[in-house]
Protein backbone atom coordinates (compact mmCIF):
# COMPACT_ATOMS: atom_id res chain seq x y z
CA UNK A 1 0.00 0.00 0.00
CA UNK A 2 2.29 2.97 -1.51
CA UNK A 3 -0.02 5.36 1.07
CA UNK A 4 0.91 3.64 3.95
CA UNK A 5 4.10 5.49 5.34
CA UNK A 6 2.68 8.80 4.81
CA UNK A 7 -0.31 7.60 6.79
CA UNK A 8 2.08 5.86 9.51
CA UNK A 9 4.12 10.01 9.78
CA UNK A 10 0.88 11.49 10.26
CA UNK A 11 0.11 8.96 12.97
CA UNK A 12 3.32 9.41 14.27
CA UNK A 13 3.21 12.88 14.45
CA UNK A 14 0.28 12.87 16.47
CA UNK A 15 1.82 10.33 18.97
CA UNK A 16 4.02 12.94 19.64
CA UNK A 17 2.03 16.10 20.43
CA UNK A 18 0.09 13.73 22.58
CA UNK A 19 3.19 12.84 24.18
CA UNK A 20 2.79 9.07 23.82
CA UNK A 21 5.19 6.82 22.91
CA UNK A 22 3.28 4.42 20.78
CA UNK A 23 -0.05 3.35 19.86
CA UNK A 24 -1.37 -0.28 19.67
CA UNK A 25 -3.88 -0.48 17.00
CA UNK A 26 -6.66 -3.10 17.17
CA UNK A 27 -9.63 -1.90 14.78
CA UNK A 28 -8.84 -4.32 11.65
CA UNK A 29 -10.27 -1.31 9.66
CA UNK A 30 -7.09 1.06 11.07
CA UNK A 31 -4.69 -2.03 10.89
CA UNK A 32 -5.63 -2.40 7.00
CA UNK A 33 -5.56 1.50 6.26
CA UNK A 34 -2.08 1.92 7.97
CA UNK A 35 -0.90 -1.42 6.80
CA UNK A 36 -2.66 -2.58 3.63
CA UNK A 37 -2.80 -6.36 6.12
CA UNK A 38 -5.91 -7.53 5.16
CA UNK A 39 -6.15 -10.46 7.24
CA UNK A 40 -9.54 -10.69 9.05
CA UNK A 41 -10.50 -11.31 12.85
CA UNK A 42 -12.92 -13.56 14.14
CA UNK A 43 -14.47 -11.06 16.38
CA UNK A 44 -13.26 -8.50 18.84
CA UNK A 45 -11.85 -11.35 21.16
CA UNK A 46 -9.58 -13.22 18.63
CA UNK A 47 -7.42 -10.84 16.49
CA UNK A 48 -5.50 -12.12 13.43
CA UNK A 49 -2.81 -9.12 14.60
CA UNK A 50 -2.04 -6.09 16.00
CA UNK A 51 -0.27 -2.93 14.44
CA UNK A 52 2.48 -1.21 17.22
CA UNK A 53 2.97 2.43 16.03
CA UNK A 54 5.65 3.99 18.03
CA UNK A 55 5.89 7.81 17.85
CA UNK A 56 9.32 7.32 15.86
CA UNK A 57 10.91 5.03 14.13
CA UNK A 58 9.86 1.22 12.70
CA UNK A 59 6.29 0.32 13.03
CA UNK A 60 5.45 -3.51 14.05
CA UNK A 61 3.13 -6.23 13.22
CA UNK A 62 2.37 -8.45 15.73
CA UNK A 63 0.40 -11.35 15.27
CA UNK A 64 0.87 -15.76 15.42
CA UNK A 65 2.56 -18.01 13.46
CA UNK A 66 -1.26 -18.59 11.35
CA UNK A 67 -0.65 -15.50 9.25
CA UNK A 68 3.07 -14.70 9.12
CA UNK A 69 3.13 -15.65 5.45
CA UNK A 70 0.46 -13.26 4.52
CA UNK A 71 1.98 -10.83 6.60
CA UNK A 72 5.06 -10.90 5.14
CA UNK A 73 2.95 -10.97 1.79
CA UNK A 74 1.34 -7.78 2.51
CA UNK A 75 3.46 -5.34 4.34
CA UNK A 76 6.20 -3.29 3.71
CA UNK A 77 8.48 -1.30 5.85
CA UNK A 78 6.87 -3.04 9.24
CA UNK A 79 9.04 -5.28 11.42
CA UNK A 80 7.23 -8.35 12.03
CA UNK A 81 6.65 -9.90 15.71
CA UNK A 82 5.14 -13.59 16.29
CA UNK A 83 3.69 -13.76 19.91
CA UNK A 84 3.85 -17.61 20.63
CA UNK A 85 3.08 -17.40 24.09
CA UNK A 86 0.15 -14.51 23.61
CA UNK A 87 0.37 -10.43 23.15
CA UNK A 88 0.95 -9.05 26.71
CA UNK A 89 3.60 -11.78 26.79
CA UNK A 90 5.07 -10.10 23.70
CA UNK A 91 4.30 -6.61 24.64
CA UNK A 92 6.06 -6.86 28.33
CA UNK A 93 9.39 -8.08 26.27
CA UNK A 94 9.32 -5.58 23.59
CA UNK A 95 8.42 -2.05 25.01
CA UNK A 96 11.22 -2.19 27.25
CA UNK A 97 13.24 -2.77 24.69
CA UNK A 98 11.96 -0.05 22.70
CA UNK A 99 12.18 2.71 25.65
CA UNK A 100 8.32 3.10 25.66
CA UNK A 101 6.75 3.70 28.74
CA UNK A 102 3.13 5.36 27.44
CA UNK A 103 1.46 3.28 25.74
CA UNK A 104 -2.13 4.01 23.84
CA UNK A 105 -5.01 1.85 23.25
CA UNK A 106 -7.78 1.76 21.05
CA UNK A 107 -10.65 1.90 23.88
CA UNK A 108 -13.30 1.44 21.22
CA UNK A 109 -12.38 -1.59 20.08
CA UNK A 110 -10.22 -3.84 22.79
CA UNK A 111 -12.79 -5.70 25.20
CA UNK A 112 -12.98 -4.07 28.76
CA UNK A 113 -11.44 -7.70 30.01
CA UNK A 114 -8.82 -7.43 27.78
CA UNK A 115 -7.66 -3.95 28.76
CA UNK A 116 -7.79 -4.57 32.18
CA UNK A 117 -4.98 -7.41 31.69
CA UNK A 118 -3.16 -5.71 29.70
CA UNK A 119 -2.32 -2.93 31.83
CA UNK A 120 -1.78 -4.90 34.71
CA UNK A 121 0.50 -7.05 33.26
CA UNK A 122 2.46 -3.77 31.20
CA UNK A 123 2.27 -2.01 34.59
CA UNK A 124 4.86 -4.83 35.72
CA UNK A 125 7.63 -3.62 33.43
CA UNK A 126 6.93 0.54 34.02
CA UNK A 127 4.54 0.59 30.89
CA UNK A 128 1.30 2.95 30.87
CA UNK A 129 -1.35 1.94 29.12
CA UNK A 130 -3.36 5.22 27.97
CA UNK A 131 -7.36 4.92 26.59
CA UNK A 132 -7.91 6.39 23.43
CA UNK A 133 -10.55 6.88 20.75
CA UNK A 134 -10.49 8.05 16.85
CA UNK A 135 -7.02 9.01 15.98
CA UNK A 136 -7.25 6.95 12.90
CA UNK A 137 -10.84 7.18 12.14
CA UNK A 138 -10.12 11.30 12.09
CA UNK A 139 -7.54 10.61 9.49
CA UNK A 140 -9.62 8.32 7.55
CA UNK A 141 -12.74 11.00 7.19
CA UNK A 142 -11.08 12.50 4.21
CA UNK A 143 -10.57 10.51 1.59
CA UNK A 144 -7.40 10.48 -0.68
CA UNK A 145 -8.12 10.90 -4.82
CA UNK A 146 -6.85 7.26 -4.52
CA UNK A 147 -9.21 5.71 -2.25
CA UNK A 148 -11.76 7.97 -4.28
CA UNK A 149 -11.32 6.14 -7.06
CA UNK A 150 -11.69 2.36 -5.72
CA UNK A 151 -14.72 3.89 -4.28
CA UNK A 152 -15.84 4.87 -7.65
CA UNK A 153 -14.72 1.15 -8.92
CA UNK A 154 -17.01 -0.53 -5.75
CA UNK A 155 -19.91 1.57 -6.81
CA UNK A 156 -20.09 0.91 -10.46
CA UNK A 157 -19.00 -2.78 -9.74
CA UNK A 158 -22.18 -3.01 -7.35
CA UNK A 159 -24.44 -1.53 -9.94
CA UNK A 160 -23.19 -4.21 -12.18
CA UNK A 161 -24.05 -6.61 -9.93
CA UNK A 162 -27.56 -5.39 -8.86
CA UNK A 163 -28.34 -4.88 -13.31
CA UNK A 164 -27.30 -8.71 -13.49
CA UNK A 165 -29.42 -10.04 -10.82
CA UNK A 166 -32.01 -7.64 -11.68
CA UNK A 167 -32.95 -9.15 -15.01
CA UNK A 168 -33.51 -12.29 -13.51
CA UNK A 169 -36.01 -11.60 -11.12
CA UNK A 170 -39.49 -12.55 -11.41
CA UNK A 171 -42.78 -13.85 -9.49
CA UNK A 172 -42.25 -17.00 -7.57
CA UNK A 173 -38.58 -15.87 -6.28
CA UNK A 174 -38.02 -15.52 -2.73
CA UNK A 175 -36.45 -12.54 -0.56
CA UNK A 176 -33.48 -15.32 0.12
CA UNK A 177 -33.18 -16.89 -3.32
CA UNK A 178 -32.74 -12.76 -4.46
CA UNK A 179 -30.37 -12.22 -1.83
CA UNK A 180 -27.96 -15.26 -2.19
CA UNK A 181 -28.05 -14.69 -6.27
CA UNK A 182 -26.76 -10.88 -5.31
CA UNK A 183 -23.99 -12.72 -3.10
CA UNK A 184 -23.06 -15.15 -5.46
CA UNK A 185 -22.89 -12.54 -8.46
CA UNK A 186 -20.86 -9.95 -6.27
CA UNK A 187 -18.27 -13.12 -5.95
CA UNK A 188 -18.32 -13.70 -9.16
CA UNK A 189 -17.80 -9.91 -10.13
CA UNK A 190 -14.34 -10.31 -7.87
CA UNK A 191 -15.89 -8.73 -4.95
CA UNK A 192 -13.90 -9.99 -1.47
CA UNK A 193 -17.10 -9.77 -0.06
CA UNK A 194 -20.87 -8.49 0.69
CA UNK A 195 -20.01 -4.81 2.59
CA UNK A 196 -22.97 -6.39 4.80
CA UNK A 197 -25.82 -8.54 4.37
CA UNK A 198 -27.70 -8.54 1.22
CA UNK A 199 -31.39 -7.11 2.27
CA UNK A 200 -33.97 -7.81 0.31
CA UNK A 201 -37.86 -6.74 1.20
CA UNK A 202 -40.97 -7.88 -0.80
CA UNK A 203 -44.33 -5.85 0.28
CA UNK A 204 -44.90 -4.91 3.61
CA UNK A 205 -41.54 -6.41 4.86
CA UNK A 206 -39.89 -3.13 2.70
CA UNK A 207 -41.41 -0.86 5.96
CA UNK A 208 -38.48 -2.75 7.95
CA UNK A 209 -35.25 -0.87 7.49
CA UNK A 210 -33.29 -3.52 8.08
CA UNK A 211 -35.34 -6.60 6.97
CA UNK A 212 -34.00 -10.28 7.31
CA UNK A 213 -34.70 -12.03 3.52
CA UNK A 214 -37.18 -14.57 4.89
CA UNK A 215 -38.55 -17.02 2.35
CA UNK A 216 -41.62 -14.91 1.27
CA UNK A 217 -42.64 -15.53 -2.48
CA UNK A 218 -42.74 -13.03 -5.04
CA UNK A 219 -46.04 -11.87 -6.53
CA UNK A 220 -47.03 -9.68 -9.51
CA UNK A 221 -47.24 -6.42 -8.33
CA UNK A 222 -45.03 -6.63 -4.97
CA UNK A 223 -43.18 -3.64 -4.20
CA UNK A 224 -39.20 -4.94 -4.48
CA UNK A 225 -36.56 -2.90 -1.59
CA UNK A 226 -33.12 -4.08 -2.76
CA UNK A 227 -29.90 -2.75 -0.27
CA UNK A 228 -27.02 -3.90 -1.10
CA UNK A 229 -23.06 -3.44 -0.83
CA UNK A 230 -20.23 -5.09 -1.66
CA UNK A 231 -16.08 -4.69 -1.12
CA UNK A 232 -13.88 -4.44 -3.99
CA UNK A 233 -9.99 -3.58 -3.07
CA UNK A 234 -10.63 -3.16 0.16
CA UNK A 235 -13.35 -0.07 -0.31
CA UNK A 236 -17.02 -0.50 0.14
CA UNK A 237 -20.09 0.59 -1.88
CA UNK A 238 -24.19 0.90 -0.36
CA UNK A 239 -26.84 1.38 -2.34
CA UNK A 240 -30.66 0.23 -2.57
CA UNK A 241 -33.08 0.30 -4.85
CA UNK A 242 -36.83 0.10 -4.73
CA UNK A 243 -38.99 -1.46 -7.71
CA UNK A 244 -42.25 -2.75 -8.45
CA UNK A 245 -42.52 -6.72 -10.04
CA UNK A 246 -44.84 -4.99 -12.78
CA UNK A 247 -46.68 -2.39 -13.68
CA UNK A 248 -46.50 -0.06 -10.99
CA UNK A 249 -49.63 1.75 -9.16
CA UNK A 250 -50.33 5.41 -9.00
CA UNK A 251 -49.53 5.51 -5.03
CA UNK A 252 -46.05 3.86 -5.92
CA UNK A 253 -44.98 6.41 -8.04
CA UNK A 254 -46.44 9.69 -5.95
CA UNK A 255 -44.53 7.97 -2.65
CA UNK A 256 -41.33 7.29 -5.20
CA UNK A 257 -41.16 10.39 -6.68
CA UNK A 258 -41.37 11.96 -3.07
CA UNK A 259 -38.46 10.17 -2.01
CA UNK A 260 -36.46 11.18 -5.13
CA UNK A 261 -37.09 14.42 -4.62
CA UNK A 262 -35.46 14.25 -1.02
CA UNK A 263 -32.59 12.69 -2.24
CA UNK A 264 -31.87 15.44 -4.80
CA UNK A 265 -32.18 17.85 -2.56
CA UNK A 266 -30.21 16.40 -0.18
CA UNK A 267 -27.51 16.07 -2.61
CA UNK A 268 -28.07 19.54 -3.30
CA UNK A 269 -27.02 20.96 -0.06
CA UNK A 270 -23.72 18.54 0.24
CA UNK A 271 -21.15 21.03 -0.31
CA UNK A 272 -17.57 21.86 1.87
CA UNK A 273 -18.74 23.95 5.52
CA UNK A 274 -22.02 22.57 5.28
CA UNK A 275 -23.33 20.71 8.93
CA UNK A 276 -24.40 17.44 8.51
CA UNK A 277 -27.24 18.31 10.36
CA UNK A 278 -28.52 20.94 7.64
CA UNK A 279 -27.90 18.27 4.96
CA UNK A 280 -29.76 15.95 6.56
CA UNK A 281 -32.78 18.88 7.19
CA UNK A 282 -32.90 19.61 3.46
CA UNK A 283 -34.05 16.18 2.94
CA UNK A 284 -36.27 15.25 5.37
CA UNK A 285 -38.17 18.81 4.72
CA UNK A 286 -39.16 17.63 1.33
CA UNK A 287 -40.80 14.27 3.35
CA UNK A 288 -42.47 16.31 6.00
CA UNK A 289 -44.10 18.61 3.36
CA UNK A 290 -45.30 15.46 1.27
CA UNK A 291 -47.04 14.41 4.35
CA UNK A 292 -44.62 11.36 5.65
CA UNK A 293 -42.46 12.67 8.20
CA UNK A 294 -43.47 10.34 10.90
CA UNK A 295 -42.57 7.70 8.34
CA UNK A 296 -38.78 8.58 7.71
CA UNK A 297 -37.14 7.58 11.17
CA UNK A 298 -33.29 6.99 10.58
CA UNK A 299 -30.76 9.69 10.09
CA UNK A 300 -30.30 10.61 6.10
CA UNK A 301 -27.00 9.22 5.41
CA UNK A 302 -23.49 7.81 7.11
CA UNK A 303 -19.65 7.82 5.89
CA UNK A 304 -18.33 5.18 3.60
CA UNK A 305 -14.77 4.17 3.00
CA UNK A 306 -13.36 1.10 4.06
CA UNK A 307 -15.92 0.62 6.79
CA UNK A 308 -19.65 0.54 5.10
CA UNK A 309 -20.37 2.71 7.96
CA UNK A 310 -18.32 5.27 9.13
CA UNK A 311 -17.94 9.01 10.15
CA UNK A 312 -19.47 11.50 9.04
CA UNK A 313 -23.06 10.89 9.86
CA UNK A 314 -25.76 12.56 7.86
CA UNK A 315 -28.00 12.97 10.73
CA UNK A 316 -30.07 15.64 13.20
CA UNK A 317 -27.48 15.36 15.37
CA UNK A 318 -24.01 16.22 14.02
CA UNK A 319 -23.00 19.40 13.74
CA UNK A 320 -19.78 18.15 12.20
CA UNK A 321 -18.80 20.36 9.03
CA UNK A 322 -18.53 18.75 5.90
CA UNK A 323 -15.04 18.75 4.05
CA UNK A 324 -13.70 18.00 0.62
CA UNK A 325 -13.16 14.14 0.49
CA UNK A 326 -15.33 13.15 3.07
CA UNK A 327 -17.93 10.36 1.38
CA UNK A 328 -21.30 9.91 2.48
CA UNK A 329 -24.69 8.14 1.49
CA UNK A 330 -27.58 9.98 1.02
CA UNK A 331 -30.62 7.18 1.30
CA UNK A 332 -33.49 8.98 2.15
CA UNK A 333 -37.07 6.80 2.94
CA UNK A 334 -40.43 6.35 3.69
CA UNK A 335 -41.42 3.55 5.62
CA UNK A 336 -45.66 2.53 6.01
CA UNK A 337 -46.17 -0.68 8.16
CA UNK A 338 -50.08 -1.58 6.21
CA UNK A 339 -47.78 -0.82 2.69
CA UNK A 340 -44.00 -1.15 2.43
CA UNK A 341 -41.45 0.98 2.51
CA UNK A 342 -39.01 2.65 -0.22
CA UNK A 343 -35.75 3.79 0.15
CA UNK A 344 -33.17 5.33 -2.64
Amino acid sequence: MRDAPSRIARLQKSLKRKKTDALLVTEPYNRRYLSGYTATDHGIGETAGVLLIPSAGTPYLLTDSRFLLQAEEETNGFTIELYPRGLADLLKKLLPKLGIERLAFESHYMLHSTAGKLKKSLAKVGVECIAVTDLIERMRLLKTEDEIKLLKKSVLRNEQVFGLVYNTIEPGMSEREIALAIELTMHELGAERPSFETIVAFGTNAAKPHAVPPDRLLQAGDLVLVDMGLVLDGYCSDMTRTFVAGKPNRTYIDRLRVVRRAQLAGTEAICAGATCREVDRASRRVVEEAGYGDFFGHALGHGVGLAVHEDPRLSSRSRKKLKPGMIVTVEPGIYLPDWGGIRL
